[in-house]
């Protein structure tokens, strides 16, 4: 079992899903909630790029001077897959909201012109090459599972929750009855997310 957060969280990042933007309803109330309860973190939540070598290169050059004992990442979906990359990589905390696990396999009936979720008017092409760079990303067995609290619905409409729990065995898992995808009640999970990291 995972245990919370010692060291204080200075810096916190949050990945969006595919398709989505900082300005999900999860990203929004994460940043506010920040902003109000914890306004010395630093937060980042930037707009991650189509392509998955560009965003995790955007990621790494973004959070390259951040203290790795006390930052942690919060990923959605795609976001918790790069999450796991990331915290993989960084030694660092993850909180994953229903993660995606095998993004490669699920993503590649949506090669083509794809728009987001939160304003249809932004278009961006999901090309075939972007396949492999998911394979190329795909981690192993974790290898501190203590470090990781999945959050996932058995509701999700999107993605098999069953998968998510195997992925993450050995992590601090909080499995929901229902819900959905998006989490709408992602209002409840907040003071799991901050004892967790340590926010109280």
């Amino acid at each position: 079992m995972s245990t919370p957060q010692t060291t204080p969280i200075t810096h916190l990042l949050y990945l969006h899903g595919f398709r989505s933007s900082p300005q999900s309803a999860k990203a929004r109330l994460l940043a506010q909630h920040m902003a109000t309860q914890h306004p010395a973190v630093h937060w980042w939540c930037p707009q991650l790029p189509p392509s998955p070598r560009e965003a995790v290169t955007l990621l790494l050059q973004g959070s390259k001077d951040w203290p790795r004992a006390s930052m942690a990442v919060v990923g959605s979906s795609l976001g918790g897959f790069y999450a796991t990359w990331l915290a993989e990589q960084s030694g660092c905390q993850a909180v994953l909201l229903n993660p995606a696990v095998n993004p490669a396999r699920d993503l590649e009936k949506y090669i083509g012109e794809q728009t987001c979720w939160q304003d249809p008017q932004e278009r961006f092409f999901f090309k075939p090459e972007f396949v492999q760079q998911l394979r190329d990303l795909t981690c192993g067995p974790l290898t501190r599972p203590e470090r990781y609290l999945a959050i996932i619905a058995k509701g999700d409409e999107l993605l098999d929750w069953r998968e998510s729990h195997g992925r993450y065995a050995g992590a601090r898992i909080r499995l929901l009855e229902g819900s959905d995808h998006g989490i709408t009640d992602f209002d409840l999970q907040l003071p799991t997310m901050m004892e967790f990291l340590g926010l109280q």
